[in-house]
């Protein structure tokens, strides 16, 4: 038997040997030494040497592979802690130039593919602190090597470590680093560019040669970086016009190469990989520098190809017997047999055709001028593309080609339909945010910016075949839905020229009503097409056919076409109608009952908690904008929640969701709303409780409902849960957060629905103690929204007990320290405005604050003027010579209140001022007589 004693980490000292038994512990199957080994090396990290052993031990090729792939990665991770001179235990500069000094030749000659793209990762890492000023040899040692004839494992290393550090400093946030790649670009241009040549001849002559189709790909890869990032006017440079030339050559010889059946399906694979970097090229070439993509030789003719490859794509994007007789759907020759990056191919080439319109007709996001020469390149490339490209051909053709082709409900479509109905129902509702990750919400997008800039070019071809097929005696299914789709997103084009309610009444209404097979895919469209123009061009008279279209949608009995798909696509679209700006409750109300009702079984129905959140939003906008009309079906609703809530778990987004409802529900109900608050409260409590898990989601949507529940609560009706609430305000207050106003809009709720409760001594204090805080530290709306809190505290105090309520409250203020604050500050001011020239002082309180602190000291006045005189002797600050007795007090107080008049713009404030200093006339002070000319004018 044999075991191995492991001390402590720091009392191994750093040494080769110990660092790879450690390596050798963190690498092993046993958790306990992979524990001890990983505890050790962190340990080590910032210690100096270990990066240089770390490195030793990845050349060690006796190791392990294994080890040897941890030490590497060590290294890497520790580039990115300490490499930077500024970073906290720093690698010490000896350490970094071992570390230099063995990289390149340990990176060129590694043979295991794993260790050297980790290998090329470490290199680039440190090109991006050190090159050029520590490391100036950095591109020169790789570039050495790919100049050199002989080819082989080093050259591809060498390719690798250069592309992940083009990709390092093109990304590189400091514009030193991109400025250090751009004065490199060249050269390295010339040396990988001549790879890149002679890689692809060797291709070309032979389409199996798949050393040669790898090596073109890297080539590419990097030179694509080069060429975006490594030039500001790439179109004004030689070798990248030469370049550019070669790579629409190039990619016609691929495309010529793929239709070849005697290359190999492995070469085939490579040659769509280049052919994809080369569309990466020419689209990114079309989006970051657009003038200088117009301007390259051959750019026209190259959108053209790529148009060529789009529509021969676009025959088996989707196929015509994707609805079949029984309902199945088969795998169809020409659909979904592509490959990834074929289809990937497509996309980069719709991208690159939608940058051109973009550039034609949204120069303003495109194009970026420094210099004339810029703006007039601008113009140029502007004038080619509108005049040799988008021509009214070209235009018409597109439109056609992307709505008979691209708009077509694909076979795999159908099937995920069947299969995964929830996900293909939530991928697809994504609004097209993934335009550039999709060929058909690209295709949407596309469509939409010639539907907006062609307007008068497109809408009428468009409309003839809408009419064309918009009858319920067509059964063309599949076309149907793509012209649906295009009428639908240029809803904003065409609300002009199409009778949108005679579609909805005499088409819409019956194909929904048919039982075909099939009918299912434009069961869901038209619920789509509804959501889409209702907000357009809908009639008053023709909304109730909507409602009673989408209650047809909803239902499941006797209605086999509505599948989940059509009847979750139905719940979704409903939002859009209930949050119309046209919307009306009682035009709605015949259909609300069994409409909710059917929303609420699809909610308990679907598994996805998106979907559900999406469902409960809808109902949501429903209780809205039904507003008092939804006290009927509240209970229902009510009801659906709490199995919602537990099922969510860590779902806190459902949560809020729920929150937002029952905010919703409680404002739409009114005091209607009283018997849910025992089933209400408890939730609220467990959000706003300090120290709760939920709290840092849920805060701010409980909050929205408390204060909902507040408002809607008449006076003297809180129940004793409702007001034990109160005590929490006091943290929400400390957290100063972003829910600071709610809170303090919550505490005046309060005041005005249970006075007598927040007047109480321990509730009153607690919130003078935390208002006191508060006082002057916030902006002026915030703080504003305090003073607003204690005015109303003092109104409910005078409203509730008289001049002794009122004695108490001040009492409170001028204990706690709130009294002393406000006179502090208004003293402040006036020693401030005493001062002028070079001596003047800017006062603490100025402006709108200065009025709301005066505001309350009104309040005090109206309330009771004595008390009031009692507040000032007991809490106004002593001036210089420690001077604080009342006379003098009113005497600097009134100055500044009768200066600070004129600065009141509002006039209930003006009001309030003048009658509390007419009220204070009662105290004979001497001061205000002496100023009865200010007050009567």
């Amino acid at each position: 038997m044999s075991f191995t004693l492991e001390v402590p980490g720091e009392a191994n000292p750093l040494t080769e040997s110990l660092l790879i038994h450690s390596l050798k512990s963190a690498s092993s199957s046993d958790p306990i030494q992979i524990q001890t080994g990983t505890k050790q090396l962190q340990t080590w990290e910032r210690s100096s040497g270990y990066y240089v052993h770390l490195q030793s031990a990845y050349l060690a090729r006796r190791l392990p592979l294994e080890l040897r792939y941890l030490a590497i990665i060590q290294l890497k991770n520790g580039i990115d802690k300490y490499w930077r001179k500024t970073a906290t235990n720093a690698v010490q500069r000896d350490d970094k130039d071992i570390i230099r000094s063995r990289l390149a030749e340990s990176a060129l000659s590694e043979y295991d593919s794993r260790l050297v793209r980790q290998s090329a990762l470490v290199y680039a890492k440190i090109a991006r602190y050190e090159f050029p000023s520590d490391w100036p040899d950095a591109i020169n040692s790789l570039l050495s090597v790919l100049r050199s004839p002989s080819s082989g494992k080093r050259e591809e290393n060498a390719l690798l470590i250069l592309l992940q550090l083009t990709k390092e400093l093109s990304t590189a946030r400091l514009a030193r680093a991109r400025q250090n790649l751009q004065a490199a670009t060249p050269e390295c241009i010339a040396v990988v560019g001549q790879r890149y040549v002679a890689y692809v001849g060797q291709w070309q002559q032979d389409g199996t040669a798949e050393t040669a189709l790898l090596g073109s790909l890297i080539c590419v890869k990097v030179l694509r970086r080069l060429l975006i990032t490594g030039y500001e006017h790439p179109n004004r440079d030689g070798d990248v016009t030469a370049l550019w030339r070669m790579s629409c050559q190039y990619l016609s010889i691929c495309l010529q190469l793929i239709a070849q059946p005697s290359v190999p399906g492995p070469c085939k694979i490579l040659v769509r990989k280049n052919m994809l970097q080369l569309a990466k090229l020419h689209h990114e070439m079309a989006k970051d520098h657009p003038a200088a993509f117009a301007l390259l030789p051959d750019s026209v003719p190259l959108v053209q190809a790529y148009w060529s490859q789009i529509k021969i794509y676009g025959q088996s994007f989707g196929t015509g017997s994707a609805v079949l007789s029984n309902g199945s759907h088969e795998q169809q020759n020409g659909d979904d047999g592509d490959t990834p990056d074929t289809e990937k191919f497509i996309l980069r080439a719709m991208l690159v055709v939608r940058a051109c319109v973009k550039m034609v007709h949204n120069p303003s996001t495109v194009f970026k001028y420094r210099q004339p020469m810029d703006k007039e390149e601008r113009q140029q490339a502007t004038e080619l593309i509108k005049q040799h490209l988008l021509d009214p051909l070209f235009v018409k053709e597109v439109m056609e080609v992307v709505i008979t082709s691209y708009f077509v409900i694909r076979e795999s479509d159908l099937r995920e339909w069947e299969e995964e109905a929830e996900e293909w129902e939530k991928r697809e509702m994504g609004d097209g945010e993934d335009w550039e990750f999709s060929v058909r919400s690209c295709a949407e997008k596309l469509f939409l910016d010639l539907a907006i800039n062609y307007k008068d070019m497109l809408v009428k071809p468009l409309l003839a075949v809408f009419l064309s097929v918009a009858t319920p005696s067509n059964e063309n299914i599949l076309l149907k839905d793509s012209v649906y789709t295009a009428i639908g997103l240029a809803a904003p084009v065409l609300h002009d020229q199409l009778d949108f309610d005679d579609f909805i009444r005499n088409v819409l209404s019956q194909e929904v009503q048919k039982t075909t097979s099939g009918y299912h895919i434009l069961r869901r469209r038209a619920s789509i097409l509804l959501g889409q123009w209702i907000t357009v061009k809908v009639s008053t008279e023709s909304r109730p056919l909507v409602f009673q279209i989408f209650q047809h949608l909803l239902t499941t009995d006797g209605q086999p076409l509505n599948d989940q798909v059509v009847r979750i696509t139905a719940g979704r679209q409903l939002k859009n109608i209930a949050d119309d700006w046209e919307f009306r409750a009682d035009q709605f109300l015949p259909y609300a009952d069994t409409t909710l009702s059917l929303l609420m079984d699809l909610v308990s129905e679907v598994e996805s908690t998106e979907t559900k959140m999406a469902l409960l939003n809808t109902i949501s906008v429903i209780v809205e904008r039904l507003e008092h009309h939804i006290t009927p079906f509240a209970e229902r609703i009510i009801a659906l929640l709490p199995p919602l809530w537990e099922q969510s778990g860590e779902e806190h987004l459902m949560k809020q969701a729920i929150l937002t409802i029952l905010a919703r529900l409680v404002a739409a109900m009114k005091a209607d709303s009283l018997p849910f608050h025992p089933l209400v409260l408890p939730i609220i409590e467990g959000a706003i409780k300090p120290g709760s898990e939920t709290q840092v989601y849920l805060l701010e949507d409980a909050m929205d409902l408390w204060s909902n529940i507040l408002v809607q609560t008449p006076s003297n009706a809180a129940s004793v849960e409702l007001l034990i609430l109160s005590q929490y305000l006091s943290s929400i207050f400390e957290l100063g957060s972003e829910n600071l106003r709610k809170g303090l809009e919550i505490a005046e709720s309060y005041v005005l629905v249970a006075p007598s409760h927040m007047l109480t001594n321990d509730v009153h204090r607690q919130n003078v103690t935390s208002l006191t805080a508060l006082l002057g530290s916030l902006r002026p709306d915030a703080n504003g929204l305090v003073c607003s809190l204690l005015e109303t505290t003092i109104q409910a105090a005078g409203s509730l007990g008289g001049e002794a309520a009122v004695r108490q409250v001040v009492s409170d203020y001028c204990e706690l320290g709130l009294m002393s604050k406000l006179l502090t500050g208004l003293h402040g001011s006036y020693v401030a405005h005493c001062t002028t020239g070079p001596l003047a002082k800017d006062p603490p309180v100025d402006g709108i604050v200065e009025t709301d602190y005066f505001s309350i000291l009104a309040r005090l006045v109206l309330s009771s003027s004595e008390t009031f005189c009692h507040g000032l002797m007991v809490s106004a600050p002593e001036d210089a010579s420690g001077n604080a007795e009342l006379g003098h007090t009113f005497t600097w107080l009134l100055e500044e209140w009768f200066s600070h008049f004129e600065n009141i713009g509002d006039p209930a404030r003006r009001k309030l001022m003048a009658l509390a200093l007419t009220q204070l006339l009662d105290t004979g002070s001497p001061q205000l007589l002496q100023r009865l000319q200010s007050l009567m004018t």
